[in-house]
């Protein structure tokens, strides 16, 4: 258990860093960010940041050596820059969860490996592989890559009339997994939260809402049946369980018209549908986090009201003067200075019965 005073180190400097930072200051700790970005979210209210690309060994030591437990804030990082730190000081979740989270074949066969089910699936490392995939899943179905893409990038749909080689080409890859597709009824998502004596406490399921790919609102909690609900809590502790994982575990997951639920997939970290619980929720995401990485109990998890979340994406975070003039809704800017199309800004939690 660290004591007040302590240092947790944060790789990556973006919003879910900034506000893991802001949720560790109240337990005592400092934040020292190591990113390759200048004044970037989390540096804006972190004690400390080093900055410096994942690939910069020497420079990524001297960072372990100054801080006291290290966690990431994203999992778009080299494993062996996290196999490097774990050698050195505690790192929470391990490399294990980096290495199964970024590969959506090994996070698909883990899965399976472990109870939980998830739409069929083939791999492709050429067109002839992808051809034949596609074959054995069928269409409709979806081709993604297997790294990197995140909100929509990286994927595409395959219908009966689609281009085999047209698609394989755009994809501009030699890892991708072909996914049957799914005709669900919600998407929903649960993070659960594990820590250094193996307890395990998921937060309520949530349903997720996108537009354009991108995660647009997320209700609290999902209406959905106390069976598919506990299904899904089931699953989400099974696979934390699995990966031994000492932090947050996001599962994303859908539900089908029957309430069957299957993994879609699983990211080792604070998560954008967890931001609900910042004011819906006794103990939120990132103090949760917080709490597992320095090896304190974790917080209870009861609702304190149903929350609806909205990010602000793009040029939605101009309207911020309305939302603090909003009663009941609550505000959380990133510090972005460059608003872009598609680009995550803030968000804002509102009670139902603010819904816009």
């Amino acid at each position: 258990m660290l004591p007040p005073g302590s240092t947790i180190g944060i790789v990556g400097g973006g919003q879910l860093g900034r506000m893991t930072a802001l949720a560790a200051a109240p337990l005592g700790y400092r934040c020292h960010i190591f990113t390759p970005e200048a004044d970037g979210p989390a540096s804006q209210v972190s004690a400390e940041t080093t900055v410096a690309g994942y690939d910069d060994l020497d420079t990524i030591e001297t960072f372990a050596r100054s801080v006291d437990v290290i966690t990431y804030e994203f999992e778009n990082i080299p494993v062996s820059t996290v196999e490097r730190l774990a050698q050195l000081v505690p790192c929470r979740p391990g490399p294990r969860a980096l290495e199964v989270a970024q590969h959506r074949v090994i996070e698909k066969t883990f899965a399976a490996e472990h109870g939980v089910p998830t739409a069929p699936f083939a791999a492709a490392q050429n067109l002839a592989e992808f051809e034949a995939a596609v074959t054995k899943i069928g269409r409709p179905s979806i081709v993604k890559t297997c790294r990197l893409g995140y909100d929509g990038k990286g994927q595409r749909r395959i219908d009966k009339a689609s281009d085999l080689a047209e698609i394989w080409a755009s994809l501009a890859t030699d890892d991708a997994i072909v996914e049957g597709f799914i005709a669900f009824e919600k998407e929903v998502s649960v993070i659960v939260a594990r820590g250094l004596d193996g307890t395990a406490v998921p937060f309520p399921v949530v349903e997720n809402r996108h537009v354009n790919h991108i995660l647009d609102t997320t209700i609290a909690p999902a209406e959905i049946s106390p069976d598919t609900a506990e299904t899904a809590l089931r699953y989400a502790v099974a696979l934390a369980e699995g990966l031994e994982i000492v932090g947050l575990l996001a599962v994303e997951l859908f539900v089908g018209a029957d309430g069957s639920v299957l993994m879609n997939e699983i990211a080792p970290r604070p998560h954008n549908s967890g931001h609900w619980t910042q004011d819906g929720c006794v103990t939120s995401q990132f103090e949760q986090h917080a709490r597992a990485v320095a090896g304190l109990p974790l917080g209870p998890v009861d609702i304190i009201r149903s929350i609806e979340m909205q990010n602000l994406i793009g040029d939605a975070v101009d309207t911020w003067q309305e939302i603090v003039a909003e009663p009941g809704a609550k505000l959380h800017l990133y510090g972005k200075t460059e608003t872009r199309p598609g680009r995550k800004m803030g968000h804002v939690n509102r009670p139902p019965a603010n819904r816009r």
